[in-house]
């Protein structure tokens, strides 16, 4: 697969070159005029393009997982750069990068591709991929934002000048729904083979699983807003097919390449994080920690692990988390809204064996995300069968549907599917089945407790996807976040969206205008909240 994606980026290098004519986002009105526009390009380059900037374009995954999200649903925090999300600091620039590099970039290669390979009889299951891949784009912009151009984004107007006017996220969230449902009958496995494809090398079997899982968590977050839509799409998803299985899963699996801003290659998240010096990395919440710690979950000692500061490349410093332990200090995190000096510990000695004695700092004692998990080919995970299961467990206990298994099935092999996934990082831990078991016959669903254990569940599994467990926080309210506020704050609660560009209030004003007052207050303000996000 590392090789596939090498021999991949050559062909993507013709791709960036003939989008030269699409310049940097400056005014979203030239995105819709485009006479240069290549009249050959493959939209195959174009899906695998948007495909691998998903999760290895470094500025998005940084500014919105690294700073923004993860931070703000209580998985990290600490490090000064990540103040904007754990401290509730407000910055519209980090805000916009979602915007502002995805729609010059992710949104006008699969708009293109989807109308380029409609144009083609023998490419029908590429228009299908690409069809798919576009929803998941637009989805991930409109659950940060809220009502986002949709219908008219990344069309070429040789006329002239356009500016896009925004669609209400229920419309968006309904043809999400109608494209999904087509485009997976569309896909046929005697029809075009797109073996370029990264996420599962043409096999339309495993596409049409991804569109209805993709479909399946669309669902769910109409879960309050409009529960008979969200219980009629959850019903259709499951019905088609959803993942079974982990060979389901849908990954990247990234080649061991430092990503810089133009290369895309390894995996944005992890490099996002190695790229600053070990005592300006974040740490892990003890949000995240004393979740783990109290349902005595086996992830916790792998996941969580202390490091001696010197040297600052991952792959060279030591671990002594074991000697910590030892010595009986505890697993320590930072708490909410806090860096990783305050709570400031005192230097230890630890052991290490062998007559090696070394001095572990506060910032040593704070534990971070393992080295297996940020390592520049660590594999993405788009969505997965534990996914989909904890999905699956919820609708079937919040609404009594018959979905395969009972709500307790569903979400014992959701936790089980989590905790082996972790197995598929190079390095990562292998569960046993008896540790596995005794983590499920220690924390059953207790009566009147089903969903926040369910939902508390997938905030673990989905940790490194940010954008995702941000969404599903906002969606469920769980876990119950305390909120991290302290002086620097510039809002008393955790933010529910992110605020529109200011580039696009400043070009697109009319329509943006009747965008935000759509929003909760009418205000375009980052404790507004989208359409599905209903309290």
């Amino acid at each position: 697969m590392k090789r596939h994606i090498n021999k991949i980026a050559i062909m993507l290098l013709t791709v960036a070159t003939l989008l030269v004519s699409c310049k940097k986002f400056e005014d979203f009105g030239d995105l819709n005029t485009d006479p240069t526009k290549s009249s050959n390009l493959d939209p195959v380059n174009q899906l695998v393009l948007t495909q691998l900037r998903f999760s290895g374009e470094l500025t998005i995954n940084e500014r919105t997982s690294i700073i923004m999200t993860m931070p703000l649903v209580q998985q990290i925090g600490g490090a000064y750069y990540t103040r904007y999300g754990f401290e509730y600091v407000k910055n519209r620039q980090y805000m916009s990068e979602m915007w502002e590099l995805g729609y010059p970039n992710d949104v006008l290669n699969i708009v293109d591709a989807v109308e380029r390979s409609a144009k083609d009889p023998l490419k029908t299951n590429l228009n299908a991929m690409c069809r798919i891949m576009k929803v998941y784009i637009f989805a991930r912009i409109t659950d940060l934002y809220g009502d986002i151009p949709y219908t008219q984004a990344g069309k070429g107007y040789v006329s002239g000048i356009v500016r896009p006017e925004f669609d209400a996220q229920k419309d968006i969230y309904n043809d999400f729904f109608k494209e999904l449902t087509e485009a997976s009958a569309q896909l046929n496995a005697s029809k075009d083979n797109v073996v370029n494809d990264i996420f599962y090398q043409g096999n339309t079997a495993a596409w049409k699983k991804f569109a209805n899982s993709l479909h399946l968590r669309l669902a769910m977050r109409l879960s309050k807003v409009d529960p008979d839509k969200a219980k009629a799409e959850v019903q259709a998803a499951y019905a088609a097919g959803v993942f079974t299985d982990a060979a389901d899963n849908c990954i990247t699996r990234h080649a061991d390449v430092q990503n810089s801003y133009a290369d895309i290659r390894g995996n944005g998240i992890s490099v996002a994080i190695n790229q600053y010096p070990d005592e300006g990395r974040p740490r892990i919440c003890s949000t995240l920690l004393d979740a783990m710690s109290s349902a005595n979950d086996p992830r916790l000692k792998p996941i969580a692990r202390n490091y001696w500061v010197n040297p600052d490349k991952p792959s060279e410093r030591l671990d002594v988390t074991d000697a910590l332990r030892a010595a009986n200090i505890p697993i320590i995190g930072v708490g909410p809204g806090k860096y990783n000096y305050d709570d400031f510990l005192g230097a230890v000695n630890v052991d290490l064996g062998g007559g090696r004695i070394v001095q572990v700092p506060n910032n040593g004692q704070k534990v971070q995300l393992a080295n297996w998990m940020i390592t520049n080919d660590a594999p993405y995970f788009h969505i997965t069968y534990a996914e989909t299961e904890l999905l699956l467990a919820e609708a079937t206990q919040r609404w009594g549907l018959s979905l395969g298994v009972d709500a307790k099935t569903h979400f014992e092999q959701g936790v089980a599917a989590a905790m082996k996934q972790l197995a598929l990082f190079k390095g990562g831990p292998v569960l046993t089945d008896t540790q596995i078991q005794n983590f499920k016959t220690d924390n059953p669903l207790a009566p009147g407790k089903e969903l926040e254990a369910i939902d508390t569940q997938l905030w673990i599994a989905l940790l490194l996807n940010g954008p995702e467990a941000y969404a599903n926080w906002r969606r469920t309210g769980f876990p119950d976040l305390k909120t991290a506020t302290n002086a620097e704050s510039t809002s008393l609660t955790t933010p529910r969206r992110f605020e529109y560009p200011l580039t696009e209030t400043e070009q697109n004003a009319t329509n943006i205008n009747k965008a935000i007052a759509n929003l909760s207050g009418g205000i375009d303000d980052w404790n507004a909240r989208v359409w599905w996000d209903k309290q």
